[in-house]
C-alpha cells in the first residue's frame, strides 16, 4: 500500500546556492509537511550565506555546511551516523531532494547508488528538479539528473519537454512528475490601494542582463519611471549584498552601480532587501527581464512586465514569456501600460493550479511503499562508464568521485596506472576551481580597479 505523506518522516535537502534552499526546502514541505527537515548545504562558490539563510527564513530541523564526500557518508546506512540521511536509510520512509546544479545531482546520485548498494534494499526516495525557468541546456541538465525517483517539472509543458527528452534518447521517462514551483504562494492581488503609494518592483537577477553598461541601463530607465510618475514608488528587490553568490555570478552588483550613477537614483527609487514575497505583497507592478518572480506575480494577479528593452532572446530567458502579453518595454510602462497574463498561458506554465504537488506527493508515497520493503533498486542513471566514457568521468571528479561514484582516492589497492589517472583527475579539478575563482572573484576586482 502508498505510504501517507504524513508517514514520511524524514526529508533531507542537499542543496549548493541559496535559490535552491528555498525551491528544495520548500519543495519538502510540500511533499510532507510534517515530515524532520535536514539542510545540507554544499560547500562551494555559492554556499549561502548566514544573511541569506536569514532573508529566506526558512526553518529547518537542522541545517549546516557539507563536502560531498561528508554528504554520501550520511548517506551510508553502513558507516554509523545517527543524523541525516542516514536516518532516512534505515529508519523508515524517507526522501533525499537534490536541489542541485545537474552535475552535483549527477555526482550525489552515482554515489548514493555506491554507498545504497547494487543490489534492492531500503533506502529514501530521491527527488531532484528545478528552481525555475529552464530555458537553456534542456538536454544536458535533464541527463544529468535522470537516475533520481521522481524529476519534478514545474509545469505541463515543461513535463511534456521532459518526457520528451527522456523517451529521445531510450531513457526511462516515468520519474517525470508534474507539479509547479513551491513558492507560488501568496495574498491575491486586490488592485492599487489608495491608503499607499502605487508600487513598482524590479526584481533583478545577478547575470541578466550581464553586461555593465546594461544593468546600468535598467537603474537609468527605473530612474526615468520615477520621474514619469512621481507619485509612484520604484523598487530595486535585490537577490544579493556585493560579495555574496547565489546562483549565478553577479560580475556587476547593481548596488556598486547605483552608487556611482551620475545623476544619482531619485528619492523615489529604493534598493531593497527582503523576501520576494514580502516584497510582492505591496507590488502594484512587477518588472523583471525574466526573473522567475514574474511567476509568482502572475500568480497573484499583480500586472507584470517582462522587459523586452534588450529584445527578446534565449540568453536572456524572457524568451520563455512569449505568448504571456507581459512582453513589454520600459517605454510602454511609462506611457501607463499594465500587463495582464493570459489564462491559457498561465496554465500551460504551471501557474494557478489547485494543489500541483499533490501528483508529487502521491508518486512519492507509492515509491516509499516500495523502497520501504526493499523493492526499490538503486538509482540507475543515463549516464554510465558505458554510455557517456568520455563525458561523465569529468563530471564526477568535480565533486572528488571516481568514475565508479566512490570518493577519489578510496578504491582499495589501486594499480599505478589508477593511481595515475586519478592524480590528473585531481590536479585538473584543482585547476578548474583556481580557474573559477580567477573568473569570478579575481578577474572582475581588476576590471574594477582598472576604472578608478
Amino acid at each position: 500500500m502508498p505510504v501517507s505523506p504524513d508517514q514520511i518522516h524524514h526529508i533531507t535537502v542537499l542543496a549548493d546556492s541559496d535559490t535552491r534552499w528555498k525551491w528544495g526546502a520548500l519543495a519538502a514541505r510540500r511533499i510532507a509537511p510534517r515530515a524532520r527537515l535536514d539542510g545540507r548545504l554544499l560547500r562551494g562558490r555559492a554556499t549561502p550565506t548566514a544573511r541569506q539563510l536569514s532573508e529566506l527564513d526558512i526553518s529547518a530541523d537542522s541545517l549546516r555546511e557539507v563536502t560531498m564526500r561528508q554528504f554520501l557518508a550520511e548517506a551510508d546506512p553502513r558507516g554509523g551516523h545517527h543524523d541525516g540521511v542516514s536516518d532516512s536509510a534505515r529508519g523508515g520512509p524517507g526522501v533525499v531532494l537534490l536541489a542541485c546544479v545537474g552535475g552535483t545531482v549527477q555526482a550525489a546520485l552515482h554515489g548514493l547508488a555506491r554507498v545504497w548498494g547494487q543490489a534492492p534494499r531500503p533506502r529514501p526516495v530521491t527527488v531532484t528538479g528545478y528552481v525555475g525557468v529552464v530555458y537553456e541546456k534542456l538536454a544536458d541538465g535533464l541527463l544529468l539528473r535522470h537516475g533520481a525517483d521522481v524529476v519534478i517539472a514545474n509545469s505541463p509543458a515543461d513535463a511534456r519537454r521532459f518526457r520528451d527528452v527522456y523517451e529521445g534518447v531510450g531513457a526511462d521517462a516515468s520519474c517525470v512528475t508534474e507539479a509547479a514551483l513551491p513558492f507560488l504562494d501568496g495574498a491575491a492581488y486586490q488592485g492599487p490601494d489608495a491608503a499607499r503609494r502605487f508600487t513598482v518592483v524590479f526584481a533583478a537577477q545577478p547575470s541578466v542582463p550581464q553586461s555593465r553598461e546594461d544593468r546600468a541601463y535598467l537603474l537609468r530607465r527605473a530612474a526615468r519611471h520615477a520621474a514619469r510618475h512621481p507619485d509612484r514608488d520604484v523598487l530595486v528587490k535585490l537577490r544579493s549584498k556585493p560579495g555574496e553568490h547565489t546562483t549565478h555570478v553577479e560580475e556587476f552588483p547593481l548596488q556598486r552601480l547605483a552608487a556611482r550613477l551620475d545623476p544619482p537614483l531619485p528619492p523615489g527609487v529604493r534598493l531593497v532587501y527582503g523576501q520576494m514575497g514580502e516584497v510582492l505583497d505591496r507590488a502594484d507592478l512587477l518588472v523583471t527581464v525574466s526573473s522567475t518572480a514574474a511567476l509568482e506575480a502572475m500568480h497573484r494577479g499583480v500586472p507584470t512586465a517582462v522587459l523586452t528593452d534588450f529584445g527578446v532572446r534565449e540568453a536572456l530567458g524572457n524568451h520563455h514569456f512569449t505568448g504571456s502579453g507581459c512582453l513589454a518595454s520600459w517605454d510602454e510602462l511609462d506611457d501607463g501600460l499594465l500587463p495582464r497574463a493570459d489564462a491559457d498561458w498561465l496554465r500551460a506554465n504551471g501557474v494557478g493550479a489547485d494543489d500541483p504537488f499533490r501528483l508529487v506527493r502521491d508518486r512519492v508515497a507509492d515509491l516509499a511503499a516500495r523502497a520501504a520493503t526493499g523493492q526499490l533498486p538503486p538509482p540507475r542513471p543515463y549516464y554510465t562508464p558505458r554510455t557517456a566514457p568520455a563525458y561523465l568521468p569529468g563530471v564526477l571528479a568535480r565533486h572528488g568521485l571516481d568514475p565508479e561514484g566512490r570518493p577519489a582516492g578510496s578504491a582499495p589497492r589501486a594499480q599505478d596506472g589508477q593511481v595515475r589517472r586519478l592524480t590528473r583527475e585531481f590536479t585538473r579539478n584543482a585547476a578548474r576551481a583556481a580557474y573559477r575563482h580567477g573568473v569570478q572573484r579575481v578577474a572582475p576586482v581588476i576590471r574594477r580597479m582598472g576604472e578608478l
